[in-house]
């Protein structure tokens, strides 16, 4: 099997062009191609064209490798290695042309399900800043040259960010899970792209980050940034980060959040 530092390299390669595709296609106008689990939940065109693009860069490199990006779904490889890619994670935010939307590409060892996968390599990229988030299982993360630490959390509280689901019958439940998470809270951010919220952990510039409703693409990258970052990543189903909740943050702190949030563990 690859080395995950070789898995790294090629998917920060195509994170860099994938964006770079993002980007132009950003400026030149975006166009809404389709609606999935709410209005307010859209698919660009955008979208499914820097998917594509990444999915033949990876059949052209690893075409026994599987794939399970969110717009075309899963397809299982026999290497026993699966991609999981988020083209334009924070669609809402490239939409609106606010700058804080990500490409994430993941290797994992298994397959698309969750349950089972252990990741290896994993980009966060944000194109309008120029950005890439990248860590290898066993090799640190890291922001350029700068090897990323999750935050400690003093007196004054702990800086969390977190997201709400596109179903409004969600929203009142979410609200009130946050009113309990407050007290231990310095502020929330609500930034809009979970991939983007799990770097900011690593990077120790939120303390900790929490959503229930998220995806495998949503996370995949980000949650080994956490870890190799020296946090912690849990959640639900069984303990790992998935639809049920994903939680992320230094050892101490998630000690503190999790008992505070509801959702069936």
């Amino acid at each position: 099997m690859t080395s995950p530092a070789d898995l790294l390299d090629l998917a920060t390669r195509i994170a860099r062009d994938a964006g770079e595709l993002a980007h132009r296609r950003r400026r030149e106008g975006v166009t809404v191609a389709a609606t999935k689990s709410a209005a307010a939940d859209i698919v660009t065109a955008a979208d499914r064209e820097v998917e594509a693009y990444i999915r033949a860069e990876l059949v052209r490199e690893r075409p026994d490798d599987g794939f399970f990006g969110e717009e075309s779904g899963a397809e299982e490889g026999t290497s026993g290695i699966t991609w999981v890619v988020d083209p334009i994670d924070g669609t809402v935010n490239y939409a609106y042309g606010i700058p804080a939307w990500a490409i994430s590409i993941a290797a994992v060892e298994g397959t698309a399900e969750t349950a089972t996968w252990t990741a290896l390599a994993g980009v966060v990229f944000n194109p309008v800043t120029g950005e890439l988030f990248r860590a290898a299982r066993g090799g640190g993360a890291w922001l350029g040259d700068q090897q990323l630490s999750v935050s400690e959390v003093g007196d004054a509280g702990g800086l969390v960010a977190t997201g709400f689901g596109y179903n409004p019958e969600t929203h009142a439940p979410a609200l009130a899970q946050l009113s309990r998470v407050m007290p231990i809270a310095r502020d929330v951010r609500r930034i809009g792209a979970a991939s983007l919220d799990l770097a900011s952990v690593a990077a120790g510039r939120v303390d900790a980050y929490y959503e229930r409703g998220t995806h495998p693409w949503d996370h995949a990258a980000g949650a080994l940034l956490v870890e190799e970052a020296g946090g912690r990543v849990g959640g639900a189903p069984g303990g790992r980060p998935g639809n049920g909740m994903v939680i992320a943050a230094g050892s101490e702190f998630f000690s503190r959040l999790e008992p505070l949030l509801d959702y069936d563990r």
